[in-house]
Parts: C-alpha cells; sequence; structure tokens
C-alpha cells in the first residue's frame, strides 16, 4: 500500500500560509484597511520578488480598491491585508481613504440619491 500523494502546488489554508510568512494578520499602518481602502502604487516591481506583490504593484499602477484587487487575485482580506502590509511597510505602494479627508464631513449628495431612488421606483 502506497502513501497519500501530496499536490506539489499548494493550495487553501498551505497556500495561504506560505504567502504571508505564516502571519495572520497586517500590523502597522496596515491594521486600519479596509475593502473600499484604495490602493495605489509607488514603485515598479522588482526582479526576485514575491509573485504576490509584483501583481499588486502591477494592477495598482491606478488606483484600486483592496475589495477588487481581492477579486482579481482571488485572495481572502486577510490575506491580502498582510500582502500590501508588506508592501505599505516598504513604501512601495500608497493606501488612500476612499473619501478624501475634505469631503468626510459633506455628507451623500442628496440630489444623487433622489434620482436612483426614483429610477429605482420606475423599475
Amino acid at each position: 500500500m502506497s502513501a497519500p500523494r501530496r499536490p506539489t502546488d499548494p493550495s487553501g489554508l498551505e497556500r495561504y500560509y506560505v504567502l504571508t510568512g505564516g502571519r495572520s494578520g497586517p500590523g502597522g499602518s496596515a491594521s486600519t484597511l479596509d475593502v473600499a481602502t484604495l490602493v495605489v502604487s509607488r514603485a515598479v516591481p522588482l526582479p526576485g520578488m514575491q509573485h504576490e506583490h509584483e501583481e499588486i504593484l502591477r494592477r495598482c499602477r491606478e488606483p484600486l480598491s483592496v475589495a477588487e484587487l481581492g477579486a482579481h487575485l482571488h485572495l481572502p482580506f486577510n490575506i491580502l491585508a498582510v500582502l500590501l502590509s508588506d508592501l505599505l511597510q516598504a513604501g512601495r505602494i500608497e493606501a488612500r481613504d476612499p473619501i478624501p479627508a475634505h469631503d468626510a464631513g459633506r455628507g451623500p449628495d442628496l440630489a444623487l440619491l433622489e434620482e436612483v431612488l426614483s429610477g429605482l421606483e420606475r423599475l
């Protein structure tokens, strides 16, 4: 009877453990990330970088939300947050609040909300 064969390509939990170096969550400034946070590259990928770090830098040439990035990379939020934390600490990406600080106290655009409500009522 032969021993069960292990897959050569790690998937699931093993893959995530390898990607994050065993870390389960981000630290430092990345602990404030949420799914709406916009990520923008500040540098180009370097030879020898971890593949997922390279992909993040490539995809975030234009601002991209953490949720969109996770969907493109097929990664859960907590795993992606660890990878983003690495890049934030290295100064290779910038994380932006999706609502600029000068607009935060202004509130929603009531005219737009009324148009949306009107459109929904017509459906």
